[in-house]
């Protein structure tokens, strides 16, 4: 776990002229939509005014981003920029001239910093999967080889292989890491102590995802961008920057296995999505980074959901124009220091053990035939998940453990003939369920991670791997 320090101040929702009865009916519509959220920060007029975990999450644990993480790679170009390194028209031919294909087509020659951070280079769909599968150790030269279907910017395509690059180009003109660059430049000065990054195989951050940041970092990055820029006394990014990344540069579509969501179909800026009300910064599975000006609000949102048109717009429902109810302010408080995922429900039978055979599943977490033994302790169990995997799980409660140097967080019981265990990887979206039930177990994800099902590799730290997120 992280130090915890406060980066922003606390109020309460009347103090700010916000609506407590508005918040916690949020919270009421959030559960009845069975939207699982992991953790959620309201801030108004820079105050956090509401905050809550729903254990076994936690307010001193980052949470992986999965594509906010490209807000703060814009942020980066556009450090970058600012230090006169690189430019809008700058080309990837030219920064990275050694990842040229010798058949480059004369539109891959064009594409430039702009086009990159509007995803419009013109592939027609998220090139990531062709560009790896046509360069299967230089993403960049796969992302130039695929074939341009629409007239660069003209058309907005949501492709994750743009901000690969834009953090390779970032590392190019700078000299160093993405990591270590936002580090020096933006977290460090806003006393985010604790960020951390997935990684692809040859050790470089994956820019389009892989960011872990607590709940308040978020928040604080939200403000950081309300704030045009500026962070206390010290302009970390310039406000000419905040205003045209934050802009809208070009018209966005449907998106394709989406449901139709009009905040993702206000059109795009510069790695941050135009809402119906201000803009946001938005991850898979309802990691949301929102910033609405005219109303001096940041929302930051972590969860676990599938596809959804309900976010952001719920927040349109209940955070904006509400009128105050400090009669109320108590009420939420105790709500929000109250949320919690449950435990897994049912008796503990502690003289019982169990060893079964993994068989195929769909979203399966392991490989068929990797043998589990469950044995008693004091605490509840301990899960053995083959040979590499060792997890403790309790009974009505959450325990901890890193096998491979990530937490996953676990509780277990017993409901009739059959054991079940929900396993957290608690600095992620997902979870996975263990069910034993005779000499037969099966382990499904509730959603299985874009970079690949192997909870061995997600339980390792840092996880690095191909860049197969699509």
């Amino acid at each position: 776990m992280v130090s915890q320090h406060a980066l922003l101040p606390r109020s309460n929702p009347a103090a700010v002229g916000m609506s407590s009865s508005s918040m916690l009916a949020l919270l009421d519509e959030l559960e009845a939509k069975s939207i699982e959220c992991h953790s959620i920060m309201v801030v108004r007029r820079g105050h956090v005014v509401a905050e809550g975990w729903w254990t076994p999450y936690s307010a001193d644990r980052p949470h992986l981003l999965y594509s906010l993480t490209k807000s703060f790679t814009s942020t980066a170009v556009g450090l970058a920029i600012t230090d006169g390194l690189l430019s809008l028209d700058d080309r990837v031919v030219d920064v990275l001239p050694e990842h040229v294909p010798a058949d480059i087509s004369e539109q891959g020659r064009r594409i430039t910093v702009h086009h990159l951070l509007s995803m419009t280079a013109g592939h027609g769909k998220d090139s990531l999967e062709e560009a790896w599968e046509l360069e299967p150790n230089d993403l960049v030269k796969g992302f130039l080889r695929a074939p341009f279907l629409a007239v660069e910017g003209t058309q907005h395509d949501y492709d994750n292989a743009t901000t690969f690059i834009l953090a390779r180009m970032v590392e190019r003109v700078t000299g160093r890491g993405l990591p270590e660059f936002l580090d020096e430049r933006l977290f460090k000065p806003m006393g985010i102590d604790h960020a951390e990054w997935d990684r692809v195989a040859s050790g470089a951050a994956f820019g389009f995802h892989g960011l872990h940041l607590t709940t308040e970092a978020i928040a604080a990055f939200g403000e950081l961008l309300l704030r045009r820029g500026r962070w206390g006394d010290q302009q970390l990014v310039p406000s000419e920057w905040v205003d045209l990344a934050t802009k809208r540069h070009i018209e966005t579509l449907p998106l394709p296995n989406w449901l139709p969501n009009p905040d993702f179909e206000s059109g795009y800026a510069y790695q941050f999505w135009i809402s119906r009300h201000g803009y946001h910064g938005h991850g898979s599975f309802g990691q949301y980074c929102v910033v609405v000006p005219s109303h001096d609000l940041v929302i930051a949102l972590t969860a676990s959901v599938g596809p959804t048109d309900a976010l952001p717009g719920l927040f349109w429902d209940h955070l904006l124009d509400t009128p105050t109810t400090p009669q109320t302010d108590a009420l939420l408080a105790d709500r929000l220091q109250h949320l919690s995922l449950p435990p897994v429900p049912g008796t503990a039978a502690p003289d019982r053990s169990a060893k079964a055979t993994l068989v195929a599943s769909p979203s399966a977490a392991l490989s068929e035939g990797t043998t589990v033994t469950v044995t008693p302790e004091s605490y509840g169990w301990l899960l053995q998940l083959g040979p590499n995997l060792t997890i403790r799980a309790g009974h009505n409660h959450w325990q901890e453990s890193s096998p491979q140097g990530r937490p996953v967080v676990a509780s277990a019981a017993w409901q009739s003939n059959t054991f079940i265990a929900d396993l957290y990887v608690i600095t992620t979206p997902h979870r996975v369920r263990l069910t034993i039930h005779s000499d037969t177990a099966t382990a499904t994800w509730n959603t299985v991670p874009l970079t690949g099902p192997d909870l061995t590799l997600h339980l390792q730290h840092p996880l690095m791997t191909r860049p197969d997120v699509a």
